[in-house]
């Protein structure tokens, strides 16, 4: 239970660290969340800073997504062979992004820290949503329906790849709460005002 408690503690710090917030802040004195959909994450960042800062941002998160669940399977290896300790460690980091302690418990939507913890859960799986993600946004050209949409997938590719259950019910949690983080924006794509990447 202690290395469970850790892993809760450990993830959900990590993912609070506001990388958005703190780069735009940095860089030009505005507070994030006053700008465009309010949230600290990469798509309203680029609005700000452009494309380039719009990747950094990205991948950053996904780093910061990534690095709990990493650290979670080498030093807290208690529940191993059910993959608990990594798993909660990704569910605190998507509570994290979104709800930040350092931010008055305001975020992001948890898109690229959510795409970093199922890239540390298995690679190719993180990959595959990632491509998913890239190929429907280019298409589409709206952030927020490849990220609906490759969340919605994660689970089926996890369980694709025959991973663990418990990897496999982390992506349905974590695809419902992100897509439920995005419920403005599915509003805003029936009505077909929601922003484009590029025009």
């Amino acid at each position: 239970m202690l290395q469970i408690a850790i892993a809760i503690v450990m993830g959900y710090l990590i993912g609070s660290i506001p990388t958005g917030y703190l780069i735009v802040k940095a860089k030009t004195g505005e507070d994030i969340r006053k700008v465009g959909s309010g949230s600290t994450g990469a798509t309203n960042v680029k609005r700000v800073l452009g494309k380039n800062w719009f990747f950094i941002v990205m991948l950053l998160d996904a780093i910061k997504g990534a690095l709990p669940v990493v650290l979670a399977v080498v030093f807290l290896p208690a529940y191993e062979k059910y993959g608990i300790t990594p798993v909660v460690a990704a569910i605190a980091v998507l509570l994290g992004h979104s709800k930040s302690i350092f931010l008055g418990f305001t975020g992001g939507k948890s898109v690229a820290s959510g795409v970093g913890t199922i890239l540390a859960l298995n690679l190719p799986v993180g990959l595959c949503v990632a491509v998913v993600w890239g190929i429907i946004t280019w298409v589409s050209k709206y952030v927020s329906l490849g990220s609906i949409i490759a969340l919605a997938l994660s689970p089926f590719i996890m369980w694709a790849f025959k991973q663990p259950l418990g990897y496999i019910a982390y992506c349905a949690i974590g695809a419902v709460y992100i897509i439920w983080l995005h419920r403005e924006n599915i509003k805003r794509l029936i009505k077909g005002e929601e922003n484009k990447v590029r025009e």
